[in-house]
């Protein structure tokens, strides 16, 4: 059907967008969007195929909510909406390749797919989206304990439009899923040849994986500025070569990648004032040469996450504090910091939104007082296991507790946020005042729990 003029626009804004709920029989024609993340009422796959024939103007479809969506669901959508351009089938845990080579195959303007957690998808699907969907700008991919390095590689090699790309916890992506760091392929080659000769290895039994060849490729990834490889089994080799194709990422997680070493934050440094998110969480073996040398060449991080680094110290909240644009830092469980680090952060970085202490025992509550006097900004603070803040009066201003705690995770547990995060400034500040007036008093202080002024 075609529309000209203020036909179209009339028809184009009569469309609608459906959230938690299935489109009524009026609405069929209508419906644009179909978003289904938390439907107040149970849908069921029998429901998406009775309904779904009669809406052909769909453009945007997400089905998370619905746990059983089946094979024959897709293969509807994909022979009725032919102007899909996002779908959301995250969790949908019975969906198989056959359902998502139906979407391929009708070849729709798909711009994003989400498939995150999808278990029973192989190679054969996510090669087969990377080849036919040229629009591609964003594809999550990530929780599949079936992806193998084969069909990552023809992502980075045909999805050349792609600005976001999820590939957590696919425990069998290593190295040979990403662009190899050498740009000459016969360079490669006579390189390993020299060495066999050099000093000729002993045979040993490798998988199939390892004896695919570097992928080595021509163009430049200039497009993408999200990558997530949680928990993927890469070493600094797999950064080098990502850093060089794909260099103006702003985003990039790498937490849970263990074998990663200082050596890849100096490729990771490489992405300069692109770089505004780096999450490093359980990245053990990073110390603060790394760190420095991130924070002094990537100046306009907002975000960075070094959680479970038990290597670093004080020397790289220093130079983390001298970010100007600074708004959220992890520090949790890096247990040799001290209470030089909260001056540092009390100082410096000023415009701090998000801040996660926990577990990290050797600091002061003076020292957080300090911080909280500095950081006019700070909104969200966590403090669980810090033995300092064990004391009555401090957790009337931390959140609720999760049920399933027992009773030691309660007498650590401390997260102020919001609005809370000021009450305890406030508490802290009077508390410091009745400290003085003692002092001055000759009178012996003692911590209580209330906020009055009154020494006794």
């Amino acid at each position: 059907m075609m529309y000209v003029n203020g036909e179209f626009e009339s028809f184009y804004e009569d469309m609608i967008k459906i959230t938690d709920r299935l489109p009524t029989e009026e609405e069929h024609r209508r419906v644009r969007h179909l978003v289904l993340h938390h439907p107040k009422q149970r849908i069921l796959d029998v429901d998406l195929c009775r309904i779904l024939p009669y809406c052909p103007h769909l453009e945007t479809t997400v089905l998370t909510g619905v746990q059983n969506v089946s094979n024959e669901t897709l293969t509807i959508l994909a022979d009725v909406a032919i102007n899909l351009q996002g779908l959301d089938i995250s969790g949908c845990k019975t969906v198989t390749d056959v359902g998502v080579l139906e979407i391929t195959t009708k070849a729709p303007p798909l711009q994003w797919i989400l498939l995150n957690g999808v278990e029973q998808l192989t190679d054969n699907s996510i090669s087969a989206i990377a080849k036919t969907c040229s629009r591609l700008i964003e594809l999550e991919i990530s929780d599949l304990p079936q992806l193998t390095p084969v069909a990552v590689r023809d992502v980075w090699s045909f999805s050349r439009k792609l600005r976001t790309l999820r590939l957590a916890n696919n425990s069998l992506l290593t190295n040979k899923a990403f662009p190899s760091p050498v740009k000459d392929i016969s360079l490669s080659m006579d390189v390993s040849h020299s060495q066999d000769i050099d000093k000729p290895l002993p045979h040993r039994p490798v998988t199939w994986a390892e004896e695919l060849p570097p992928l080595i490729l021509r163009h430049t990834a200039d497009s993408l500025r999200v990558l997530d490889l949680t928990s993927c089994l890469i070493t600094d080799e797999a950064v080098e070569g990502i850093v060089n194709h794909a260099p103006r990422i702003q985003t990039l997680i790498l937490s849970g990648c263990s074998r990663l070493t200082d050596q890849a934050l100096e490729y990771i440094a490489k992405l300069g004032d692109h770089l505004d998110v780096l999450m490093l969480a359980h990245v053990s073996n990073i110390t603060d040469v790394g760190v420095l040398k991130v924070a002094r060449s990537c100046v306009n991080l907002r975000c960075i996450d070094v959680a479970f680094c038990r290597n670093l110290t004080d020397m790289s909240v220093f130079e983390l504090a001298g970010l100007a644009s600074l708004k959220r830092l992890s520090l949790v469980r890096v247990h040799k910091l001290t209470d030089i680090a909260l001056f540092a952060l009390a100082e410096h970085a000023t415009g701090l939104e998000r801040l996660h202490l926990s577990y990290c025992d050797r600091l002061s509550l003076d020292a957080v007082h300090l911080l909280l006097r500095n950081l006019n900004g700070l909104q969200h603070l966590t403090a669980t296991g810090i033995p300092a803040l064990r004391r009555s009066g401090i957790h009337q201003f931390s959140e609720p507790l999760p049920r399933t705690s027992d009773a030691s995770q309660q007498a650590a547990f401390c997260v102020f946020n919001g609005e809370n995060v000021g009450r305890l400034r406030r508490f802290l500040d009077k508390e410091e005042k009745r400290r003085w007036e003692a002092e001055f008093k000759n009178i012996p202080f003692t911590m209580r729990s209330d906020d009055k002024m009154d020494l006794y």
